[in-house]
């Protein structure tokens, strides 16, 4: 009997012959190829890679295993994808080192073990397990150079293998084809600007562009990816989730499931709460989203960028953004360890064959520097127009309650107040109550509400903030609404924290350019408490820039037209001025530690740790239990009782109830509850929708000086 005839009697699952599904798998590489997702020669090798990856369960430890649904037995077993290579013909394949990429794809589509440390000392155990099979040999020359001769170009043969083997053992599509984007474009029948014809002009470039607030950099970046498969990636949850409504509603409009996905960690939360959507088709839809399949995804850094860790499985990113187009947006909102993990990717999907393209209303020259420097020149353009928004009046002090409120009385209006920290816009809210605002012109949004209130205060400030709205009402927050949020307010009130990041925060003001500049309509306090620099671990404004900033701000007083802001950048915050800073300290420490990180140094479940170095814990205040007690309670023995559906729906109601607290906001009186695998800490402190969460009184005495910035 030949090995074909074997394949086709043998089991790769209880109802699946190996045969079946390789040729399932074989499918899903054709597919890439008919897409021109992929080269020929790529397709050459990846079908190779997928006819030889699961020919090791011919062994009859496996094929016993299967039939009487045993488990695995490490001392008498091995990995299947590990006797695999010993199928794959050298014969078939001329070039050396693409026997090699051929042979470490099919090694490496499973990493439940240190796949070449087996395949180095269990030789006798692979023979005895293959003997009724006619096997190539494996050398040690050939593991020697499978352990030193490794490349990006073999990651991505090994996560296109995993692709179509995921895909085909899910049945689910490996890519839905982008048909659609640029006819959704076209439907708009917008007459595209200087800024969207230069996206349309350079496609097939890697990209910097800097444009000012309100010039369309969203249909710019979504133009600029065209009908290919593409990664749309923004800072912060709430601009992400603004965008994916705006285009899945106002653009794509139909089939959306097959078209856009919100990808973040709270992605299925939001969809359940905002769309009428059962939780079994958001968490399928998720899910294709998670495997890569959509061609449109609008998601975090974290969710695609953590592909740099180099965790087991990261092949699978790499080799999608081969052929994908990422839009980066806002980069310079990112902390300097999540720039050095940008910069790193960026360079790997350059070296792979993907674009990118990083449009931003501001982009220091530093930055600018510490991408090029890694990744080489790349094309760069500005497009600084439009009518001058912004008449600004610098103040010398700290923001001011007082100040606040007698510009509010004398001149009413949409009045936006951005603070650096939950705390100070907690205080400003409650001094402006006191003076005398009323409730119902007054609200607040900081990260520490109940997701439930978080959402409806969202909506509440999304509405408002349309440029067509006119009212009278001071809505006060944190970097929440820095970037990419589609709001315009006729005054801002704002501490200084950076020139970019109040840049960012001037875009929220005007946005369309269209009012009056014949008075300030910007006010900017560049006093701010010296807790908030950088000092170790403590921290998070870097003292240097901050200064640089703040002088800067003494060149200006009265109109700053949207050159001018670009100029004072490009002046202030440049590679020399801030060599010494900690923020190029921390970056250049972080970037040289990604660049020297192996494969397989991390697993998954640490790369999600440590790529966003914040630990969050899921809480209940007391005080929000109390009130809440009986719909908590009920949503507990739900999720404790059921199962399936009904469980993950409770667990998404319960969630509505939590808010996330840092280490030292929980307090050490936090008491926590298992729920299945969830952890929920009930802790002290007090909450109201007015103010979101306040740490306990006692422990504010204690002297703990930990505030959250957003």
């Amino acid at each position: 009997m030949n090995i074909q005839e074997i394949l086709s009697r043998s089991l790769a699952k209880p109802l699946e012959t190996i045969r079946e599904h390789t040729d399932k798998v074989k499918s899903r590489a054709e597919e890439l190829r008919e897409m021109k997702y992929i080269s020929e020669n790529q397709y050459r090798l990846l079908e190779l890679a997928c006819e030889y990856h699961d020919y090791g369960k011919l062994n009859p430890e496996f094929q016993n295993r299967i039939k009487n649904k045993t488990k695995f037995n490490n001392e008498k077993e091995v990995g299947h994808n590990i006797l695999s290579t010993y199928f794959i013909d050298k014969n078939k394949i001329e070039d050396r080192e693409e026997y090699l990429k051929v042979l470490y794809a099919v090694l490496n589509h499973h990493f439940y073990t240190d796949n070449l440390q087996v395949l180095e000392n269990e030789k006798k155990l692979c023979l005895d397990l293959l003997k009724d099979f006619e096997v190539q040999k494996i050398t040690l020359k050939d593991i020697k150079q499978l352990k030193s001769n490794i490349d990006e170009s073999f990651d991505v043969l090994t996560g296109l293998l995993n692709k179509c083997d995921y895909s085909g053992s899910g049945n689910y599509p490996i890519e839905y084809l982008n048909n659609f984007l640029l006819k959704s474009l076209e439907e708009l029948s917008y007459s595209w600007n200087e800024l969207q014809e230069y996206c349309i002009e350079n496609r097939d470039e890697n990209l910097i562009v800097i444009a000012n607030t309100g010039m369309g950099k969203t249909e710019a970046g979504l133009l600029w990816i065209g009908n290919n498969k593409g990664f749309f990636i923004l800072p912060l949850k709430t601009a992400i989730n603004s965008i994916y409504k705006r285009v899945s509603q106002d653009l794509i409009k139909s089939e959306i499931e097959k078209r856009v996905v919100l990808l973040h960690s709270e992605a299925v939360d939001y969809l359940f709460s905002n769309t009428n959507d059962s939780y079994e088709s958001i968490k399928n839809y998720i899910g294709e989203g998670k495997a890569l399949s959509i061609p449109l995804t609008i998601s975090t850094l974290d969710q695609i960028f953590n592909f740099v860790f180099l965790y087991p499985g990261h092949e699978v990113k790499l080799a999608t953004l081969s052929y994908s187009k990422v839009v980066l947006d806002e980069i310079q909102a990112y902390s300097p360890d999540l720039l050095a993990y940008i910069v790193i990717g960026l360079k790997k999907i350059k070296d792979v064959g993907g674009k990118f393209a990083i449009l931003t209303a501001t982009l220091p020259p530093f930055i600018k520097d510490c991408i090029e420097k890694e990744i080489g020149s790349i094309k760069y353009e500005k497009f600084i127009k439009g009518d001058d928004r912004h008449n600004l009046k610098i103040e010398n002090s700290e923001i001011d309650a007082d100040f606040i409120y007698s510009h509010y009385a004398e001149n009413g209006g949409k009045t936006l107040v951005v603070c650096n920290t939950v705390k100070k816009a907690q205080e400003i809210y409650k001094k402006l109550k006191e003076i005398g605002i009323r409730k119902e012109e007054i609200e607040l949004l900081h990260s520490k509400y109940l997701k439930k209130d978080r959402l409806e205060k969202e909506k509440k400030i999304l509405e408002f903030g349309k440029t067509e709205v006119i009212g009278n009402k001071i809505w006060i927050s944190t970097s929440l609404v820095e970037a990419s949020l589609d709001i315009d307010f006729d005054f801002l009130f704002t501490e200084l924290n950076d020139l970019s990041g109040l840049f960012q925060r001037l875009g929220r003001v005007n946005r369309k350019g269209k009012k009056s500049v014949e008075r300030t309509n910007a006010f900017v306090f560049t006093e701010i408490n010296k807790n908030l620099f950088i000092n170790g671990e403590k921290g998070f404004i870097d003292k240097d820039i901050f200064t640089l900033s703040k002088l800067a701000l003494s060149e200006v007083d009265g109109i700053l037209s949207e050159e001018e802001k670009y100029n004072l950048i490009e002046k202030y915050l440049t590679s020399d001025n801030l060599k010494k800073s900690s923020f190029m300290d921390k970056f250049n420490g972080d970037k040289n530690y990604m660049n020297q990180i192996w494969r397989g140094r991390f697993e998954k479940e640490e790369v999600a740790k440590r790529f966003r170095n914040i630990i969050s814990y899921k809480c209940i205040p007391y005080k929000v239990y109390e009130e809440y007690q009986d719909i908590i309670d009920e949503l507990v023995d739900k999720y404790e009782t059921s199962e399936g559906v009904e469980r993950e729906e409770a667990r998404i109601e319960l969630n509505m109830y939590t808010l996330g607290l840092g280490i030292y906001e929980k307090g050490k009186n936090a008491t926590l509850k298992q729920l299945g695998r969830e952890i929920v800490y009930f802790v002290d402190g007090e909450y109201s929708y007015e103010l979101g969460f306040e740490r306990a009184q006692k422990e504010k005495e204690e002297g703990i000086s930990f505030d959250n910035f957003v």
